[in-house]
């Protein structure tokens, strides 16, 4: 392996507490431990750079983890051990529970096949999560051949443990120093190469996915889904890195498992890890029919009762399942809770406490040019201070920075803040200041992934989660920005959301040669002065709408713009065009439109399709197919379609089917039309 600069950080700022994660992969599927559990011994004998010491700890690692995990078929082989020489060290699941014949506790291991494994109470209390699932550790298994010639004896104990995780106080402060070193963009890439995956192998959008998986375990009681194809690696994270996570496969949940035990008092999963994590959650069901009920009261205060007694706990709930089919198909054919267990897939209530759905369709299948040969932080001092950072805050210190839209409901600035909080978190561990443009990034996909949770609800049918157009700005004065979910948007389809400022959707009229068009206009102000359109070769017929739309911008200023002096902007403007008409003719008011969005700053009405053209006295130019621009308006899924007043006799032949489905706009000039199509 060639060392590259972020190895190069990356040792000089953790000695001592990275691994080459293809050492660690030497061990996957080689022994029946997680990836954590290899890793935890690589950290001890292995963190380093030096590669006659990475051999010289390789071999030992090797040697433990041959010597004391057990593979099939050798386990009385370690039995017969422990009764020659009186003990053996392991390496296993450790999960126990209490025998109310005996009033003790005992042990399972599994991998022995042994149930009844001896057990004091000091050590079950001091690692109480081995009565809720287990863990790994390292244990001295003792053998008594005097307990063993008793009737109904128990010959093997457990006589000490060590769990496989790291409990180093100052681990938090560690990582922070060591995340100086690091720009933003290479601190995320080495959080991927830490959790397994190879940064240049994925495109940014993956990469944010994966980031966003690692928010449940930095912050408390957080709640996630995650659906997409098979062979994404949802559930990697939830198993292989952390200890202080726990997979529950599909199947029957139980209610005393996942919360309290009412027979015993036994606290659950959710008070004893801080990510529990459904896997193929469309097999999941509760023994109870009230589990959902449990569920979802705790998924939204982090409480549920006993009795009369009220238990707190941290744990967040993250689900994940496949799609049986695409995204795209699944949009049409219902909504992406779909894949969920039927008393959970309609549920409003329940999707309102997911802080977000993650795009699982964004991340490519696994493969082995996914995973890194580079060095990462070990697993078990990468868990511990996630663990620590959860008992931190991140949306307080940036709170007066943000404004979020008014779309958004108490649960879903709620969930925004907690995901930006995580992301936060991830990207600066210690208390730096967070620039703008990584607080821009961390709020989007905030927005983002909760925005996917009420669009689907939306498409259930409740009127009340109609309202899904988010929007923030970053500072006082800073433009509002509407932050939609990638697979709602179509290239060549009019979207729900306001543009950015300055965008404008148009219909070409057409003419001679060509049918009318859709068209979208981009303008960029800066200082400076004039109109420079970026198309190169400009098509004449724009040329003409610009130079049409700049004079009536300068004639019309004050009644358009107020105060401004649109003579001291210099104005970068671009056409897009969707349809086979590429001309770009008759489009001068959706240009005048683009020009002065861009300089009021404030976006143009979601849904909203222009047509129009000018003429150099201020005057509005006929439309003579205005039927066919309202069909292509339709074809293209527009909600709304401004057109001039004369066009108002040549709609009333509009189809039925055409008028129900658009919203017509009328305006007499150019004032009257920039009123209309502002955004309010």
């Amino acid at each position: 392996m060639t060392l590259d600069t972020l190895d190069h950080l990356a040792a000089a700022s953790f000695e001592g507490y990275i691994v080459r994660k293809d050492l660690a992969k030497t061990f996957k599927g080689q022994y029946p431990v997680p990836t954590y559990v290899g890793e935890f011994l690589l950290g001890r004998y292995c963190a380093g750079t030096d590669e006659l010491e990475i051999r010289e700890g390789l071999e030992i690692v090797q040697r433990m983890m041959s010597e004391r995990t057990v593979r099939a078929g050798t386990q009385e082989l370690f039995k017969a051990r422990a009764r020659e020489r009186g003990s053996v060290k392991l390496i296993d699941l450790v999960t126990a529970r209490l025998d109310a014949k005996t009033d003790a506790y005992l042990v399972e291991l599994p991998s022995l096949q042994i149930r009844d494994v001896r057990i004091t109470p000091e050590l079950v209390q001091e690692h109480e999560r081995m009565l809720t699932g287990g863990f790994y550790a390292e244990l001295d298994l003792e053998y008594d051949a005097r307990i063993a010639a008793e009737k109904n004896g128990r010959p093997f104990g457990v006589a000490s443990l060590r769990p496989i995780q790291l409990s180093k106080r100052a681990a938090l402060q560690e990582m922070a120093a060591g995340r100086q070193a690091f720009t933003t963009a290479q601190w995320k890439d080495f959080l991927l190469r830490s959790v397994g995956f190879e940064p240049s192998a994925l495109t940014d959008r993956a990469k944010d996915v994966l980031l966003l998986r690692m928010v449940p375990f930095v912050e408390r009681n957080y709640n996630a889904v995650e659906l997409g194809p098979r062979g994404t690696g949802k559930s990697h994270l939830y198993q292989q890195v952390s200890p202080y996570s726990h997979l529950v496969s599909g199947g029957k949940a139980s209610v005393a498992r996942m919360f309290v035990n009412n027979a015993s008092g036994q606290r659950g999963l959710v008070t004893q890890y801080d990510v529990v994590c459904f896997d193929e959650v469309s097999g999941v069901s509760f023994d109870q029919k009230d589990g959902v009920n449990i569920m979802k009261g705790y998924m939204e205060s982090g409480e549920f009762s006993r009795g009369r007694e009220s238990i707190r706990a941290d744990g967040g709930v993250v689900m994940v399942g496949n799609f049986d089919v695409d995204v795209a198909h699944q949009q049409r054919v219902g909504h992406l809770f779909g894949p969920m267990p039927p008393e959970m897939r309609d549920d409003t209530a329940l999707m309102d406490r997911i802080h977000a759905y993650l795009p699982g369709w964004d991340v490519p299948k696994l493969h082995a040019g996914l995973f890194t040969d580079h060095f990462g932080l070990v697993s078990d001092f990468l868990a511990e201070c996630w663990h620590q950072l959860r008992f931190e805050a991140r949306w307080t210190r940036v709170a007066h920075r943000v404004r979020l839209g008014g779309a958004l409901s108490g649960r879903d600035t709620t969930a925004v803040q907690r995901t930006v909080s995580g992301l936060l978190k991830l990207i600066s561990p210690g208390n730096d200041e967070i620039e703008d443009e990584d607080l821009d990034w961390a709020v989007r996909l905030a927005l983002e992934v909760r925005r996917r949770v009420k669009e689907q609800q939306k498409r259930i049918g409740s009127a009340e989660f109609r309202n899904t157009h988010f929007s923030y700005q970053l500072g006082e004065d800073a433009v509002e920005q509407f932050v939609t979910t990638p697979e709602l948007q179509s290239d060549d389809a009019i979207g729900t959301d306001p543009l950015p400022p300055g965008q404008v959707w148009a219909l070409g009229s057409g003419g001679a040669d060509e049918h009318a068009g859709l068209y979208r206009i981009d303008v960029n102000e800066g200082p400076g002065s004039g109109v420079r359109v970026l198309n190169n070769p400009v098509p004449r017929p724009f040329q003409e709408s610009i130079r049409f739309a700049e004079q009536n911008l300068y004639a019309q200023a004050r009644t358009l713009i107020g105060d401004r002096d649109p003579r001291q902007h210099e104005y970068s403007v671009q056409l897009r065009a969707f349809d086979a008409a590429r001309s770009g003719a008759g489009l001068g008011l959706p240009s005048l439109l683009a020009l002065c969005s861009a300089l009021l700053g404030r976006p143009l009405r979601g849904g909203l399709i222009t047509a129009g053209h000018l003429n150099l006295g201020g005057g509005i130019d006929p439309v003579h197919n205005a039927v066919d621009l309202a069909e292509l308006a339709a074809e293209k899924r527009a909600a709304a379609l401004l057109v001039p007043i004369s066009a108002r006799k040549q709609l009333n032949d509009l189809s039925d089917d055409v008028a129900a489905r658009l919203t017509i706009l009328y305006y007499t000039d150019a004032r009257d039309a920039l009123l209309k199509a502002i955004h309010e």
